[in-house]
């Protein structure tokens, strides 16, 4: 991002941190820190002590479950409705997957130990964000029945649905061979789905570059998965404000 962009990043568009008032925004925002998020940049890994968590405000982050073999799948996405590190205030403060940044941007990182302070002196904050975990468990549910049931195509439209709600534009910058290691699913797989939205008219795919050209069609393709977690998320995220 450029140094404009960079002044423009305000606590307030992630969700989460939009939600403090008052009192609990004097409490967190001195100690949020202003991080460049780029991609491919690891957050956590496994057995790892966590000491921050992160809100994204433009980036998205991709949690990740590797084999031994290294073959890899995306078990959830956190961008700017989000919070990651949620081992940290669920008391288990390390955890089994990776944290992997998905599409560049900025995010406000927090130490774990002010996080944890506030989410047990504060009621409506803890409640807030076991409500964002609940949400993202839903999200990793619906994920494994869709790579389980659905085809190719399908878990790419939710994917770049997903990705879309968490992103000021219609773009994704991510090669075939990233977004295949986030399907769990072979690279010539992924070339294949994407050819066939392409041919559709739904997306414009060039030099790791995608563009979202018909969204409406995008949602018309896509499983059940999509909605399922966006019903869920838009219920469990709504009128939490925390003072």
């Amino acid at each position: 991002m450029s140094q404009e962009q960079e002044q423009e990043q305000d606590p307030s568009k992630n969700k989460i941190l939009a939600s403090l008032l008052n009192q609990a925004r004097e409490r967190f925002y001195p100690g949020l820190e202003l991080v460049k998020m780029p991609l491919g940049e690891v957050l956590y890994s496994p057995d790892k002590q966590i000491n921050h968590v992160y809100f994204p405000t433009t980036a998205i982050v991709s949690l990740l479950n590797v084999m031994e073999s290294g073959a890899s799948a995306e078990i959830a996405v956190v961008g700017n409705e989000g919070i990651v590190g949620i081992s940290l205030f669920m008391g288990g403060e390390t955890t089994s997957s990776w944290a992997v940044v998905q599409s560049e941007g900025y995010a406000y990182r927090l130490s774990g130990r002010l996080l944890k302070k506030e989410f047990f002196r504060a009621e409506k904050l803890q409640r807030l964000l076991l409500r964002y975990t609940q949400s993202l468990i839903t999200q990793m549910a619906q994920t494994a029945s869709c790579n389980r049931h659905h085809t190719v195509d399908q878990q790419l439209c939710r994917w770049l649905l997903l990705s879309l709600d968490r992103l000021p534009s219609n773009e994704l910058r991510m090669t075939q061979e990233l977004i295949a290691n986030m399907l769990g699913v072979r690279r010539e797989g992924v070339t294949e789905a994407a050819g066939h939205l392409q041919k559709a008219g739904l997306i414009q795919y060039s030099r790791g570059k995608i563009t979202v050209i018909d969204r409406k069609g995008l949602e018309e393709r896509v499983c059940e998965c999509y909605q399922v977690v966006k019903r869920e998320t838009d219920r469990l995220m709504k009128d939490n404000e925390v003072d």
